[in-house]
């Protein structure tokens, strides 16, 4: 069974920077989602337009979105 975390432990998968690009539209990517058979990157959009169909496989799921309201504040 699979199991998702809203964390990972940051010594295992650095934080994601403006390079991180989302692999659907490419802009800057606020999600990591690590699959059996690597890594994707998506923006806060594809993220959760994608969550509920990769959710059931993925090994764990990165997100930084909140840093986006940091941003405004």
């Amino acid at each position: 069974m699979s199991q998702i975390t809203d964390t990972i432990d940051e010594l295992d998968v650095p934080s994601l920077t403006a390079l991180d690009r989302c692999d659907s539209c490419g802009a800057q990517a606020y999600v990591r989602v690590v699959l059996a058979s690597g890594e994707l990157l998506f923006c806060a959009h594809h993220a959760a337009e994608f969550k509920d169909k990769l959710q059931p496989s993925a090994l764990a799921w990165h997100d930084e979105t909140s840093r986006l309201l940091e941003a405004d504040a």
